[in-house]
This record gives C-alpha cells, sequence and structure tokens, in this order.
C-alpha cells in the first residue's frame, strides 16, 4: 500500500493510464479481427475500408507509446500485405 502523498498520486495516475492504454489495445485487436474475419470471407472491399481505421488507431497507439513504432508498423505491413495476397487471387 502507497503511504506517501506521491505514492498514491502514483497509484492513480497508473491506474487512470493502464485503462486508456487497454483501451487502445481492445480497439486495435477488434480491428485486426474484422479485417482478418473479412479476408477469410474475401470481402476486400470491405477491408479496404476500415483500413485507414486500423492505420489510425496503430499509429495513434505508437504516438503516445502504447506500442512500438516497429510493432505498429509490422502490424500495418502484415495486414496490408495480406489484403494484397488476396485482392490478388
Amino acid at each position: 500500500m502507497p503511504i506517501t502523498k506521491s505514492a498514491k498520486k502514483a497509484v492513480r495516475q497508473n491506474s487512470k493510464r493502464k485503462k486508456r492504454n487497454l483501451g487502445y489495445k481492445r480497439k486495435i485487436k477488434s480491428l485486426e479481427k474484422e479485417a482478418m474475419l473479412l479476408i477469410s470471407q474475401k470481402k476486400i472491399k470491405e477491408v479496404k475500408d476500415i483500413l485507414p481505421k486500423i492505420y489510425k488507431t496503430v499509429d495513434k497507439s505508437a504516438k503516445k507509446g502504447i506500442i512500438k513504432k516497429n510493432t505498429a508498423g509490422r502490424k500495418k505491413s502484415r495486414i496490408a500485405n495480406l489484403i494484397n495476397r488476396k485482392s490478388s487471387q
């Protein structure tokens, strides 16, 4: 248990940040799952419509330090490659 005033404040800050970070991570995961589902159903047009949302969310979370820059790039690259592979088939 925190004893000092600054330690109590740090606990409050950590809990707020944790909620915000989990929100971003959940949003990224749900958008990725939605994209994968649409790709498996071969609905490439719909995936291309939600691709900017995915990019925006991933970039914002990388900017805020929730995920690392290379992780963001990897996620964006993998989704784009999947879309390109499925659309060429």
